[in-house]
C-alpha cells in the first residue's frame, strides 16, 4: 500500500494494465524452450486471464504478426476470449486496444497484428490459414479432436511459434497426448487459488458443494481423473469409437429415463438420441438431459423425434408409469412409443451395452462430455441414483442392437 500510494496518477494508471505486477506466479509464461504451454486448472482460476493477457503481451512485444483464437464454438470465442471480464478486450490498455469486427472474426491491433477467430466445431475453418501464435481454450470439452491438429498444421509462421492451451482438465486423448509431449510446459491450479477475486455466492455453493467429491477434484482442483476401477467404460475406449460425421441411418430411437420431480434438487431426465446405421453399429447422436420439469423433457424428446425423423420414443416406466406416455402423448399424439419396465439392476442392463463399445459397435458423433463423465464412474461400487444419462444411453442402444439378441459370456452373438 506505501508503494501504491506513492505513484503519481499517471503511474497508478500504468499500473492497472501491468500483469506481471498483478499476476500470480503461476499465472505468468514459464520460462525455458517450449512449443506448448497447458494451463490445467479448476473453475476460476484465471485461466482466461493467461490466455488474454498472454496474446497481449506477445502482441505488445510485437512478437507476433497472426494469432488464432480457439474456443469450443463461436459464441465461446466472442463472449468470453474477447469480450468477457477477462477477455482480451478488457484487459488491453487504451492505448492499445484492438478493434474486433466479429463479422470478420477479426481483431487488428494499432501495430499490425491481427487475430482470426475459430470454432472448434467447425475444424475445417482451419484448413489453410497460418499462425504465429495460437490460444486454445477449454480444449478438453471440444467435440472434434481433429481441430487441434487442424490448428496445430497452421501454426507455422515465424521462428518460435506457441499454443497456449486453457481448460479445466479431462482424462481425453487430446489432453494426455499434449501433456505427455516433451516441447509441453504444464501449469496446474485450483479454483482456491484465485478465491480473493470470486464471487462469495460461489464459493459457498459450488466450491462448497463439490469439495472432495469426484467431481470437485476435476472441477476444483484441476485434477486429472484416472478411470475408475471397475467401471463399464473407459474414456480410451470411448474416444477409439468417436467418429465426427453422422451415417445414414436405418432407425432412430429417442431413449428417457426420466427424474420424478424437476426442481433445483432432483435428479437430471436423460434423454438421449441414437441411430442404427447401414453398418449395424449404434451412434450416439445427441445428448439433451436436464433437470427438466415433465412438459420440458417432453418437448425435448419430441422435438428430437422430429428433427431426427425417429420412429420410436423409448421411456424408462418404472417410476413414471403410465404418465410418462401421457405427458408425450399430449405434446403429440401421434409419436411412436414403446415403454420399457426394468426389471434388472442397473450394472445387468447396461453390461451387454458397454459389451457392444467393447466391439468397437458403438460410436459418439462428437463429444458428450457430461454423458462420458457418467460412463467412467459408472461402477458396482460407484453406483448411484442419478445415472439418467447412462440409463437412457442403456435403453437407447439396446433397443436399436439388443433387442431379440442373447448375451452371453460377455458377448452380444448376433
Amino acid at each position: 500500500m506505501k508503494f501504491v500510494q506513492s505513484l503519481s496518477p499517471e503511474e497508478l494508471h500504468y499500473l492497472k494494465y501491468d500483469w506481471n505486477f498483478w499476476g500470480r506466479p503461476n499465472q505468468l509464461p514459464p520460462s525455458g524452450d517450449w512449443r506448448t504451454w497447458l494451463v490445467l486448472a479448476g473453475r476460476g482460476f484465471g485461466k482466461t486471464r493467461i490466455g488474454s493477457e498472454f496474446v497481449r503481451a506477445k502482441v505488445e512485444a510485437g512478437e507476433v504478426s497472426r494469432i488464432a483464437l480457439v474456443g469450443r464454438t463461436t459464441a465461446d470465442v466472442r463472449d468470453t476470449m474477447i469480450e468477457g471480464e477477462s477477455g482480451i478486450i478488457s484487459v488491453s490498455p487504451p492505448w492499445n486496444r484492438p478493434h474486433y469486427e466479429p463479422s470478420k472474426r477479426k481483431l487488428s491491433w494499432p501495430n499490425g497484428a491481427i487475430a482470426t477467430t475459430y470454432s472448434a466445431d467447425l475444424p475445417d475453418q482451419m484448413r489453410g490459414p497460418q499462425s504465429d501464435l495460437a490460444w486454445a481454450d477449454e480444449l478438453a470439452s471440444w467435440s472434434y479432436p481433429e481441430a487441434l491438429d487442424m490448428l496445430l498444421f497452421g501454426l507455422r509462421l515465424g521462428a518460435d511459434p506457441k499454443l497456449l492451451v486453457t481448460t479445466t482438465p479431462r482424462p481425453i486423448k487430446m489432453v494426455i497426448d499434449l501433456m505427455n509431449q516433451s516441447t509441453t510446459v504444464v501449469t496446474r491450479g485450483s479454483s482456491y487459488e484465485n478465491k480473493a477475486n470470486l464471487a462469495p455466492a460461489f464459493i459457498n455453493e459450488i466450491l462448497s458443494k463439490y469439495e472432495g467429491t469426484r467431481m470437485g477434484r476435476q472441477e476444483i482442483m484441476g485434477e486429472i481423473l484416472t478411470d475408475v476401477v471397475g467401471a463399464l467404460w473407459k474414456s480410451s475406449l470411448i474416444d477409439e469409437c468417436r467418429v465426427r460425421d453422422l451415417p445414414k441411418f436405418k432407425r432412430v430411437v429417442v431413449a428417457i429415463d426420466p427424474a420424478v420431480t424437476s426442481d433445483e434438487r432432483s435428479d437430471e431426465t436423460g434423454i438421449m438420441v441414437v441411430g442404427k446405421a447401414e453398418d449395424d453399429h449404434a451412434y450416439v447422436i445427441e445428448d439433451l438431459s436436464g433437470r427438466l420439469s415433465a412438459e420440458e423433457w417432453g418437448k425435448r424428446a419430441i422435438g428430437a423425434f422430429h428433427k431426427y425423423s425417429a420412429d420410436r420414443i423409448v421411456a424408462e416406466v418404472n417410476n413414471g408409469g403410465d404418465l410418462v406416455e401421457k405427458v408425450l402423448r399430449t405434446i403429440d399424439r401421434n409419436i411412436g412409443y414403446k415403454g420399457i419396465r426394468a426389471t434388472k439392476g442397473k450394472i445387468l442392463r447396461a453390461e451387454p451395452v458397454a459389451a457392444l463399445y467393447e466391439q468397437k459397435r458403438v460410436h459418439h458423433v462428437g463429444q458428450f462430455m457430461k454423458l462420458e463423465e457418467e460412463m467412467c464412474v459408472f461402477s458396482l461400487e460407484n453406483l448411484r441414483d442419478n445415472n439418467g444419462r447412462v440409463d437412457s444411453l442403456v435403453y437407447g442402444v439396446s433397443e436399436l442392437m439388443l433387442v431379440n439378441k442373447e448375451f452371453v459370456r460377455g458377448h452380444v452373438l448376433p
